[in-house]
């Protein structure tokens, strides 16, 4: 049993998942995950290195996943924007690499010690361009660990870059956890390629496949790597027809694998007078509220999406439809993003509300349960 903050959780989640490389620069409220890094890497034979800012810290990250190292980087929401450009770029050279996103208040610099869950659009839209993302949202600080550990392995078996989307609640949150022994978890490795060096074709997916395998630098592979739409050598081109090829295979390799991706959490939801729709740090204050309506006589179920990019959209609908549920409450520290994607997913199956803060505080449990008893009783 360790006393940990979520911070903390992050790192050993990381080097039990194989973590050996760390690039960031400093930034409230990731910084311990930087700060813990430098102090547990050299421990397992890893490396960490501060760059100049965070645009280098994911470039860093790149190439060294590249030369075949498992990478991670830690940010906020300032820093976050500035990798933008490089986590679309991981995305089109298929470069597996996890990246932290401790959300803090903003726009802009914002206040940097408060709370907020404001970065949720941007993780799936923030670079340009259609591009397949994973995003995961832990709400303890054991789930912190597991879910480090299975962004790294989504990462390495679809090579795509993975975002843990964490918020200053759990972040800097200090709970007692039982880890688990390594041989109890399950690590997933890239691919690598079975055929010689002279034969190996950079892009070209093995028959029944949709990831091409991917052989480090420095052990006689040599391919090109680029920002550009490219083809199977990994060379720049303008075919449309290769480009259309490639651009949907990149999608398809997450839209068709879905279910071996998506994590949800649906609790109390059969017969319920309305489902409250949380994630990351606010579910706590959700579960809370769930009970003050219970001593009220007001049944709410609970669904809390751990996967949020891709939204696990299919089990969303049939928890509402199933149930017959009509009233939809959606809390979340932002003015209004999920709830966006709930009103999208539902369409006229529910009526969705929204409560949220854009205040640099915390949702309460005594006013999600006021705008319960608003919501449940409203018509």
């Amino acid at each position: 049993m360790k006393l940990l903050m979520g911070n903390e959780a992050c790192v050993e989640g990381a080097i039990a998942a194989g973590m050996r490389f760390f690039a960031g620069y400093p930034i409230t409220p990731s910084t311990e995950i930087a700060e813990e890094s430098s102090r547990r890497l050299p421990m397992v034979g890893g490396k960490f290195i501060q760059m100049e800012d965070e645009i280098a810290g994911m470039a860093a990250c790149i190439g060294a996943s590249i030369a075949g190292l498992k990478s991670m980087t830690a940010t906020s929401g300032p820093g976050f924007s500035l990798k933008q450009e490089n986590i679309g770029y991981a995305a089109l050279a298929e470069i597996p690499c996890v990246i932290v996103n401790v959300q803090r208040s903003g726009p802009s610099t914002g206040m940097p010690t408060s709370p907020s869950q404001a970065d949720v659009m941007q993780a799936r839209w923030g670079t340009h361009g259609d591009h397949p993302v994973i995003a995961l949202s832990p709400s303890s600080v054991r789930e912190t660990f597991d879910l480090t550990v299975e962004a790294f392995n989504l990462s390495e078996k679809y090579r795509t870059p993975v975002i843990l989307l964490m918020d200053e609640i759990i972040g800097h949150l200090r709970e007692g956890v039982e880890l688990p022994d390594a041989s109890e978890l399950k690590i997933v490795n890239r691919k690598r390629p079975t055929e010689s060096p002279d034969e190996f074709i950079a892009y070209k997916v093995p028959e029944g496949e949709i990831v091409p395998p991917m052989p480090p630098f420095g052990e006689g592979y040599r391919f090109n790597i680029t920002g550009l739409i490219h083809d199977e050598t990994g060379f720049p081109t303008n075919n449309n027809a290769i480009a259309a090829k490639m651009s949907a295979r990149l999608m398809k390799k997450i839209e068709d694998n879905v279910d071996d991706i998506v994590l949800y959490e649906a609790s109390g939801v059969s017969g319920c007078d309305i489902l409250l729709l949380a994630y990351g740090g606010t579910i706590r204050t959700v579960k809370a509220a769930v009970k003050l309506a219970a001593e009220a006589g007001i049944k709410a179920g609970v669904f809390r999406p751990i996967t949020i990019w891709p939204f696990p959209e299919k089990a969303f609908k049939a928890c509402v439809r199933d149930n017959s549920i009509e009233k939809v409450l959606v809390a979340e520290l932002n003015y209004g993003q999920i709830s966006l994607e709930a009103e999208r997913i539902l369409k006229s199956d529910a009526e969705v509300s929204h409560i949220g803060k854009i205040d640099g505080d915390i949702l309460y449990p005594n006013e999600v349960y006021k705008k319960i008893c608003e919501v449940a009783k409203h018509g």
